[in-house]
């Protein structure tokens, strides 16, 4: 009882100091221990999902929201306003604020945790920032922008001993579960082959510049990229009118390789059991501009492979599993095997039974309350991203190299290779100190 009365002094300090007075009335049968305060960095499509999400749950409060864009920023913070006043009796509340800057959202003491959905070049900067300051983290996918970043990462998680759940949400899908629990109990022998469906990298930034969008701080929005003119096709126009390409772009993503690679070679590591290492060798095809055809080699032998078909005229549909008895190929809301009897197989006859997330964001709020790790842990999302890393490095290079996954350095490999490990950042965005 000691260290709660200590918590609501501090919170109740901290909001005084540092932001708008919280409305109480509509939370104050819970304790603090039973309610977390969340803020939100980045509030563009994926966050406004999340920010959904998480204003239905008894068990949350938002507190926050930031967003370099004043309409995104703003809407936010109307939405949160809007759907806590609808739940009081006199249907007002006016306890969410609004920020351009996340450190200043970040330093709120009375903040338990933050969900980052920014673009990928914004991931790690807010994130270990939030680490630093004792707030769990829920992180969007891909994880990181470079290998060093991915590392970076972890090492603060364990430093600072925080919950941080990677948003590779097919983790938390009963189906793709299921494959990897089959596969790594040998219901298809001999795992001999994975094939993964995702498109390719990204490229060099080339687009024109256009009028600026009225509220966006541009300057803001680059932040650690390079310097370069305003165009809407990175940071849309309005509030939510359609997904931005910034994807597409290597100065802010590694384009599908990341962007899907962080989903498909994500299932592909549980199922090889790789959750804590990754390939060792890295063979790019012999064209490298077709953007499919690049192989993983794990150090078992076993390849994963970057291909839209996994034999002749057979299409790769998600991620596919090939033994030596058998096939097992799975996607979003679809799984299937060969032979099909592989699926029926009984549950006391599968020797290997993986986490089972009561749903993503929900396992993260657990894992708040129990420390325990997530079922996306800061280090599968990490290894899983690498991966993704690693094949843009053969695409864009078009060499084949070694990689040392309990290192996490290249080995013997070319400068141009090691070059990509990590990037150079703009200004004062530079990566924290741990």
């Amino acid at each position: 009882m000691k260290s709660i009365t200590r918590r609501k002094f501090v919170a109740a300090s901290a909001v005084l100091a540092s932001g708008p007075l919280i409305t109480t009335g509509l939370f104050a049968r819970q304790s603090p221990s039973e309610r977390l305060r969340l803020g939100f960095i980045g509030v563009g499509k994926m966050n406004s999902g999340h920010l959904g999400h998480f204003l239905g749950q008894k068990d949350t409060q938002v507190v926050a929201v930031c967003d370099v864009d004043t309409k995104r920023r703003v809407h936010a913070q109307k939405t949160v306003e809007s759907r806590y006043a609808d739940a009081k009796k006199s249907g007002a509340f006016k306890g969410c604020a609004a920020y351009i800057d996340f450190r200043e959202l970040i330093a709120r003491k009375d903040i338990d945790a933050v969900v980052i959905a920014t673009p990928d070049h914004w991931h790690t900067i807010p994130a270990i920032e939030a680490i630093k300051a004792g707030k769990d983290v829920y992180c969007e996918k891909p994880l990181t922008l470079t290998i060093g970043e991915a590392k970076l990462l972890i090492d603060a998680v364990r430093k600072y001993d925080r919950v941080f759940q990677v948003g590779s949400q097919q983790r938390s899908e009963s189906n793709f579960r299921l494959a990897c629990e089959l596969v790594r109990s040998g219901k298809i022998g001999k795992l001999e082959a994975v094939y993964a469906n995702v498109a390719g990298p990204s490229k060099p930034c080339d687009l024109p510049e256009e009028p600026m969008e009225e509220g966006l701080d541009w300057d803001r929005w680059l932040g650690p990229a390079p310097k370069r003119p305003y165009n809407s096709v990175l940071a849309p126009r309005g509030v939510h009118n359609h997904f931005p390409n910034w994807r597409n772009y290597r100065e802010y993503s590694g384009g599908m390789m990341t962007d899907w690679g962080a989903h498909h070679f994500d299932i592909a590591q549980w199922g090889l059991g790789a959750d804590e290492s990754g390939p060792v060798e890295i063979i790019p095809p012999s064209d490298p501009s077709t953007g499919t055809g690049l192989k993983f080699i794990y150090a078992n032998g076993v390849p994963l492979i970057h291909a839209t078909e996994y034999a002749p005229g057979k299409a790769v549909d998600g991620i596919v599993f090939v033994g030596a008895k058998g096939r097992i190929q799975v996607n979003r809301g679809k799984i299937s095997a060969d032979p099909e009897s592989i699926l029926k197989t009984p549950t006391e006859e599968i020797s290997v039974k993986l986490y089972k997330s009561a749903g993503h964001q929900r396992d993260w709020l657990d894992c708040i309350k129990s420390r325990k790790r997530p079922i996306c842990d800061v280090e599968v999302g990490a290894r899983s991203v690498t991966v993704c890393h690693l094949g843009n490095i053969g695409y864009w290079t078009g060499q084949k190299f070694k990689w040392d996954p309990k290192a996490w350095k290249f080995v013997d490999a070319s400068k141009e290779v090691e070059g990509w490990y990590d990037r150079e950042r703009r200004g004062e965005w530079q990566l924290p100190t741990l």
